[in-house]
């Protein structure tokens, strides 16, 4: 058995994008572990390590060697390798030079197909320190990096110039190269409170040697535990509690090694500036944590995650306080003059923003979406003037100071500045709720006004880029369709709002000034909404989970609307794991199969007096009294029960297929009997088909 040691790789960089830290980081873990793997390398475990400066792992228990493999190969066959005086011929001894063996030592191997030639033997197998380059090269080839950079006057790419590299197996150095660096057993501490080079004796002891002499803790998990119960205490200390979200607890804990807090604090005037405008200067542009009252208000502090443990605190508080006043300043400059002008007055100036070259300016999108945002409303039944008073001045806050400089107020000011020009609630709220949801997990639009002022602008966007022919393809999506996509299933879904999908993205295409067929460019955007519902299902990202089979089931319907598809793919769901889902489906997708190739069309209604056989006859019937049950059920949209209803065909059916010859030689009697057939297959495909789901 292999001798099992830690394995340590540890890439020093120059600062690593913090938003990018965590995701590098687990890739890379992932990569060297499937690669480890595929070398036939056994190890315990393999845990990661991130910091602003550096990506490593920690394997442990690794296998210093491969297990030796039995290997064996198939030669010529004998009537080739061997002549008739037993002989080897030319083929058998170049069969053997290749397996470097002399020809005696080679095996038969008997098969249906004759005899042959074969070698049978062991592999030895390789030491770690042999496979792991190519392990290494490989997993940092598939790092997630958006955009690869270039230092000196090497040709080498990462995503930040790489300065050291640690790799010790055990407490050997391995002879490892990467962007032309040579490996080591010299790590970094933290750039100003350890910057001279720190030995690791061995790989098991590399984090606690890194915290105690370099003054980094390398585990992002327990830095990030750090720096939230930091948070906790100094909020608390300073009356309050911090407001933070993942994304920002990660890219916080992503710029630090050595993580302290900071008390800050601000004027109190800057509290009447609104909330958001307060929470977006302290944690988009400074990472730093608000701090809520026990009301739910803000307080005039912050806590800020300093990288540094100083001397003199009071001088660090003093430089985020001082970074922090004149960012303030701006914006409440920017609340006072921008409620100067109302929303109203800056239409005309949208005219020259252009959104995209060939769909014209900000204001041709308003224009559509106003009129878009109008047709959905009345399609609902619904007062179409509040949702085209907010669709008119949906875009205007984009003009506006305060969004110029902090884009991810687009919408939130808009609100505001409706509000204080006198515009009804209304509206308002739906200026701010066009954008929901705005990423996975976010809330939908609370209001119906919001909800169809959302779904218009997405709807717009959609068909006007496809209108276009610039469809996202792979990774790539500018526009941010797909995200366009699950925000108006998830509005659909959540809200029940029951409209014509394909009706809708007509109406939607036909103001596009592209030329393409508008009904083409809605068929293709249905079929894009289409493939981002099946996800939807497949992957559980809502609360039914559903297999591709069932999807497939209610698409070949194309039900008229989302919630529509939803109620019949539910009842298929619950459909399937009834004991006779899997005999009917079967019986669907043979029935299917019949018709296909029986390539009959326009059948009468078959006719009872012709029937021969008493199973054709229970079948006939069954189908006639369930026929009087099930279109109630189909009115009312109960696709559960009528499925359910359904199910009791079972036996007459399995009955059908046992004793009935569905083609008869006599064309009446095989007219009737496919009229049958057909009969009952479209009491199914009411709902689905269920030939899609096999059987």
């Amino acid at each position: 058995m292999a001798e099992k040691k830690d394995l340590l790789i540890e890439i020093g960089t120059e600062e690593l994008p913090p938003k990018a830290l965590r995701e590098l980081s687990n890739s890379f873990r992932s990569g060297m572990a499937s690669g480890l793997a595929e070398q036939h390398l056994s190890f315990l475990d393999a845990k990661e390590y991130a910091t602003p400066r550096r990506l490593g792992i920690k394997v442990t228990g690794l296998a210093t060697r491969q297990p030796d493999r039995e290997i064996e190969r198939r030669g010529p066959p004998l009537k080739i390798a061997v002549d008739e005086e037993g002989r080897p011929t030319r083929a058998g001894t170049k069969f053997a030079e290749s397996c470097g063996v002399n020809f005696e030592s080679l095996e038969r191997l008997e098969t249906e197909k004759g005899s042959y030639l074969a070698y049978r033997g062991k592999e030895p197998g390789k030491a770690a320190a042999d496979v792991l380059p190519a392990v290494l090269e490989s997993a940092l080839a598939g790092l997630p990096i958006p955009r690869r950079m270039r230092w000196g006057s090497s040709e080498f790419e990462f995503v930040r110039p790489v300065h050291w590299l640690v790799a010790l197996l055990g407490d050997q150095v391995l002879p490892l190269e990467v962007f032309g660096v040579g490996a080591d057993r010299l790590t970094r501490g933290h750039r100003f409170m350890a910057p001279d080079p720190i030995p690791v004796s061995d790989a098991s002891a590399y984090p606690e040697i890194l915290e105690r002499d370099g003054r980094v803790i390398a585990d992002f998990d327990i830095r990030r535990q750090r720096v939230l119960e930091q948070a906790d205490a100094a909020a608390a200390e300073a009356g309050g509690t911090p407001i933070y979200d993942d994304a920002l607890l990660d890219e916080v804990t992503a710029l630090v090694e050595w993580p302290i807090p900071v008390i800050g604090r601000f004027d109190e005037r800057f509290l009447e500036l609104p909330r958001e405008v307060l929470v977006s200067t302290l944690q988009s542009h400074q990472r730093y944590f608000p701090v809520a009252s026990k009301d739910n208000g803000l307080t005039a502090s912050f806590v800020a995650i300093s990288n540094v443990d100083s001397r003199e605190p009071s001088k660090v508080r003093e430089g985020v306080e001082r970074v922090v006043r004149p960012r303030l300043s701006d914006a409440g400059f920017f609340w006072d003059t921008d409620r100067v002008r109302s929303l109203a007055s800056r239409k005309e100036a949208l005219e020259t923003v252009v959104f995209q070259r060939e769909l014209g300016s900000m204001a041709d999108r308003s224009r559509r979406i106003e009129l878009l945002a109008a047709q959905i409303a009345e399609r609902l039944g619904q007062d179409s003037r509040p949702v085209a008073r907010a669709a008119a001045l949906a875009k205007c806050d984009l003009l506006t100071d305060m969004v110029g400089e902090f884009p991810d107020l687009q919408g939130i000011m808009g609100r505001y500045y409706a509000l204080n020009d006198g515009e009804p609630e209304e509206v308002a709220t739906a200026i701010e709720e066009q954008y929901l949801p705005r990423y996975a997990g976010d809330r939908i639009p609370s209001t119906a006004c919001g909800r169809i002022l959302s779904l218009a602008d997405k709807l717009d966007i959609l068909t006007g880029i496809f209108s276009i022919g610039a469809r996202p393809s792979g990774t790539k999506d500018p526009f941010g369709l797909r995200r366009a996509a699950v925000g108006c299933l998830r509005i659909f879904l959540e809200s029940g709002m029951e409209i014509r999908l394909i009706d809708t993205l007509a109406a939607a295409a036909s103001q596009q000034p592209g030329k393409r067929d508008p009904d083409a460019v809605a068929e293709e955007v249905f079929d894009y909404i289409m493939d981002r519902l099946r996800a939807y299902y497949v992957e559980g990202a809502g609360r039914l989970v559903a297999p591709v089979e069932a999807f497939e089931a209610v698409y070949a319907r194309r039900p008229a609307s989302v919630l529509d598809f939803h109620q019949r793919i539910q009842a298929v769901v619950n459909f399937s794991r009834l004991a006779a889902a899997q005999s009917l489906s079967a019986a669907n997708k043979r029935v299917a199969n019949i018709l296909r190739q029986a390539e009959v069309h326009d059948l009468r209604m078959a006719d009872r007096a012709r029937m021969k056989e008493p199973e054709e006859t229970r079948l006939f019937d069954a189908l006639v009294e369930l026929r009087k049950e099930i279109e109630p059920l189909i009115e009312e949209r109960d696709y559960c029960t009528a499925l359910e209803r359904l199910a009791s065909l079972r036996e007459p059916v399995d009955s059908f297929f046992d004793k009935v010859l569905v083609m008869d030689e006599d064309a009446v009697l095989r007219e009737n009997r496919l009229a049958l057939l057909s009969q009952m297959r479209q009491l199914f495909l009411y709902i689905a088909d269920l030939s899609k789901l096999g059987g």
